[in-house]
């Protein structure tokens, strides 16, 4: 009995506090006097504005309390997320004082901002400043400040000849499209950054503006592994020309590469690429970083996050040790296996890997991150397609030591369908290429001497040791220890792209 005048006594307690209210589902009973409820109009409300945007949105306030759990989980995630810009950022920074366009040993193409340089043939093997480079192309190289100093770059009349230009932001994304592929006019194309405000002169093709100020400038011109073909590239090349805009005269400029001078090849610790991403130093060099790359529209709170750890960073010196133990073990537990191909990209038959998104990541922070970490400055999916493997057809790790022997069979009208050219090449366990008897480290469309079995398809031997004198024109010649294997199909076609195309598998044979 008690519990039901509990449960009355809290029935009518709830009917009070509802006749207290004005309620919008009920009307008010007309007996009530026109004093108990105060009229809607006199309440006094303020409609709270919804942002505009992220930026209108405000993170953790300065001061917060963070407990090392939180500092451990956001810590990693902005390394991971940071990765590619530092890495970025430093192999710019390493070039910023040279005196004029060069080659770092006699073999890297080098320049100060406002120039690149260009090779007049393949890159040589004997290069550590960056991985998985090709020799498929003629390469050039430089990296700009274009809020500063706007820059011209010129592109000659390659006839069909296969070319493009790249043009990578601090992102790694590709933001301007010049190339055959995309019936590039010969002529003078501007490069600006986010914030410059200058005329265009008369006489500029088109111009290309950037998202970011710092970005790397990467021309790629297809050449056979021919001296006649080497003769014809030359002067083409000779006319691959970038100068400040205030340089700009309206005529073609040329530069006879091939008299560039040699600067010393940098130090490089180790067997592998040079680090251009130190965790112990990382912490101290993002916030430089941050502010030359702008939030992409949704990273507001992804900076504001990081900026926090920064600011706490900055005032306790406990949390900037943290820092730097997580950014240690975070190149060890994650990045450092985004090396591996295996672990790049997105599975396309056979063993075989590729990132569909190259250049265009977008707010994929981990397939930029394991293509800085593996092989810098992709071009776009529909420039160049890249496919990637570490292992044989049973899933095996590649490995040329103790005699082993491995075939890659094309079937007839199966080699990498593309309107460009394809290559396969081959590179060591730390995706460098590795010297042999024949200098070679890749073949393809450039090779003129291939040849065809009697049914029409195209056998590869990848191995240490020379598979014989009638083998030896398509012969890949291994390290006798870990490698990889990597497709390049420049301006693929739809079968690639869509992936209605598998490439081989890649067979152990001994």
């Amino acid at each position: 009995m008690r519990s039901l005048h509990i449960a009355v006594a809290a029935f009518a307690s709830s009917a009070v506090l509802l006749t207290s209210c004005q309620r919008t589902d009920t009307p008010p009973s007309t007996a009530a006097s026109p004093t108990t409820v105060a009229p809607a109009e006199t309440v006094a409300t303020t409609q709270v504005p919804a942002p505009n945007s992220a930026a209108g949105i405000a993170g953790t306030p300065s001061g917060t309390v963070m407990t090392p759990g939180y500092i451990e989980t956001m810590g990693r995630m902005i390394y991971v997320w940071g990765w590619p810009l530092v890495n970025h950022y430093n192999r710019a920074m390493a070039l910023a004082d040279l005196p004029e366009p060069g080659r770092n040993g006699g073999v890297l193409p080098v320049a100060p901002p406002g120039s690149i340089s260009m090779l007049t043939d393949y890159i040589q093997a004997d290069q550590k400043f960056v991985t998985c480079p090709n020799q498929d192309t003629v390469y050039g190289a430089g990296y700009q400040h274009l809020d500063t100093q706007p820059v011209v770059i010129q592109v000659p009349d390659f006839g069909k000849r296969f070319f493009v230009y790249q043009m990578a932001d601090s992102r790694t994304e590709s933001f301007c499209s010049i190339g055959q592929q995309y019936g590039s006019k010969p002529g003078f194309y501007l490069l600006v950054g986010p914030k410059w405000k200058g005329d265009v002169p008369k006489g500029i093709t088109a111009t290309c503006r950037s998202s970011t100020d710092l970005v790397a400038v990467l021309p790629r011109i297809f050449m056979d592994d021919t001296p006649e073909d080497r003769a014809i590239v030359r002067p083409l090349v000779n006319q691959v020309v970038l100068y400040p805009l205030d340089q700009f005269d309206g005529k073609m400029k040329v530069k006879d590469w091939s008299k560039t001078p040699v600067f010393p090849a940098p130090k490089v610790e180790g067997p592998g690429e040079m680090k251009f991403v130190l965790p112990e130093k990382f912490f101290d060099e993002l916030p430089a970083v941050m502010k030359g790359v702008p939030p992409l529209p949704g990273e507001e709170a992804l900076y504001a996050t990081a900026q926090s750890l920064l600011d706490a960073a900055a005032k306790d010196p406990k949390i900037k040790e943290q820092l730097t133990r997580i950014a240690v073990a975070t190149e060890k537990d994650v990045i450092a296996p985004l090396f591996e191909f295996r672990n790049n990209g997105r599975p396309v038959g056979n063993g075989w890997t590729s990132p569909p998104n190259g250049a265009r990541w977008g707010f994929d922070y981990l397939s930029r991150t394991a293509s800085a970490k593996s092989n810098i400055y992709d071009n776009a999916p529909n420039e160049t397609r890249y496919i990637y493997t570490d292992v044989d057809a049973s899933g095996t790790r590649l490995n040329g030591a103790s005699g082993s022997a491995y075939t890659v069979t094309f079937p007839k009208g199966q080699t990498p369908p593309v309107k460009g050219f394809w290559s396969l090449t081959l590179y060591n366990k730390h995706h460098l290429f590795e010297p042999n008897s024949l200098n070679r480290f890749g073949v393809g469309t450039k090779n003129k001497d291939l040849k065809l079995g009697e049914d029409g398809s195209l056998t590869l031997y990848v191995q240490h040791a020379s598979p014989g004198p009638d083998l030896e024109s398509n012969w890949l010649p291994a390290p006798a220890d870990e490698f990889s294997l990597y497709i390049r199909a420049y301006w693929p076609e739809a079968a690639i792209t869509e992936g209605r195309w598998t490439p081989p598998a890649v067979t152990r044979v001994r």
